[in-house]
């Protein structure tokens, strides 16, 4: 037994309260593991549990979380010997994996060696446009075209269709699709029968992609919606709580996607994102991975892990900029670019 770990919740403050599909977000709760070696205690490896209540399979409450975030702690051992023993527990694996990397690579929060991690490259990524009022969407979308992005995702399904539409319509109006790829998250806004519709209305924006148009679960309809191919389909919560491989490629070959986005901390970390890529990659299916609200500890360790594969598509790591209290942090975002 050579391993020691410690861990510690911490609360961040949203710098103004964010709508997504889970409601109005004003803090984010994440537990961050710390682990080392007793023979030498002096390097520390640090990985981030992040959950969204209602969104992480993992998580029923702070209580149960933190009873198993603290079993793990106290046998780090043997869970860093058996993470397939968490696979259940999906934010708490990617946690433990994040900190066993970071821990032996010398405890620097350098997780993978890549021209990125160095500053010598940057990753492309979306810039955010988050649920709100429709003069708060339209601010939003202002900033991002300003601040140099070629790529915007909107979430939708929080306000009016018809309002949503005319907001699409507005940014068409001032860009053309060769300026800026747009993309959209529904977040399973859409039921089955009226989801060709909206995506029929949605199609005349140039959209480049929407994002989980159904709820997750309703395998048939999806896989009709993405055979239709009106407006190409990306799975997002659908891939949530699918750690089995032989699943996870029954569940591509059944829907058959454009695209699929990859979430470390919702997906079993980046072992259970390396099994989707490669299965993703078998079929041509085009992919790219998102944070989900973590601080900049796993924003950084995400977008690492990123720069390792050959980056085609804008990826969804712009998320940095969230909190009042986030962590200390070398990642920048310049003209829709991450840098390190």
């Amino acid at each position: 037994m050579s391993l020691k770990a410690s861990f510690e919740k911490k609360i961040f403050e949203f710098k103004r309260p964010s709508g997504t599909s889970r409601g109005v977000l004003t803090e984010k709760k994440a537990w961050f593991i710390t682990v080392w070696n007793k023979h030498n205690p002096d390097v520390k490896g640090v990985g981030e549990c992040s959950i969204i209540p209602g969104l992480s399979p993992d998580y029923e409450n702070d209580e149960q979380y933190e009873l198993k975030v603290s079993s793990v702690i106290k046998d780090v051992d043997y869970f860093s010997m058996n993470p397939d023993e968490l696979k259940d527990f999906p934010s708490i694996f990617f946690g433990l994996e994040m900190a066993l990397l970071d821990l032996k690579n010398g405890g620097e929060g350098v997780f993978y060696d890549t021209a990125f991690t160095k500053g010598e490259q940057a990753i492309p990524i979306n810039g955010l446009i988050w649920m709100g009022d429709e003069e708060f969407m339209q601010s939003q979308i202002k900033q991002k075209l300003a601040e140099g992005f070629s790529c915007i995702k909107m979430k939708i399904g929080a306000i009016d269709f018809e309002n949503e539409l005319e907001i699409l319509a507005g940014i068409r109006k001032q860009v053309s699709a060769k300026e800026i790829t747009l993309r959209v998250d529904a977040n399973g806004a859409f039921s089955p029968e009226h989801a060709p519709e909206k995506l029929r209305r949605l199609s005349e924006f140039d959209l480049h992609s929407i994002e989980q148009p159904i709820k997750q679960g309703q395998i048939e309809e999806m896989h009709s919606l993405c055979e239709k191919n009106i407006l190409p389909i990306a799975l997002d919560e659908e891939l949530i709580g699918i750690h089995d491989y032989d699943e996870k490629k029954q569940l591509l070959d059944s829907i058959q996607p454009q695209y699929i986005i990859l979430k470390p901390s919702l997906i079993g970390g980046f072992k259970g994102t390396k099994e989707w890529i490669e299965l993703a990659e078998e079929r041509n299916i085009p992919w790219w991975i998102t944070s989900a609200l973590e601080s900049n500890v796993g924003l950084d360790a995400i977008a690492q892990f990123t720069s390792t594969y050959e980056i085609t598509l804008p990826q969804g790591l712009g998320t940095g900029a969230l909190y009042t209290n986030n962590t200390p942090s070398l990642l920048e975002v310049k003209n829709g670019e991450l840098r390190r």
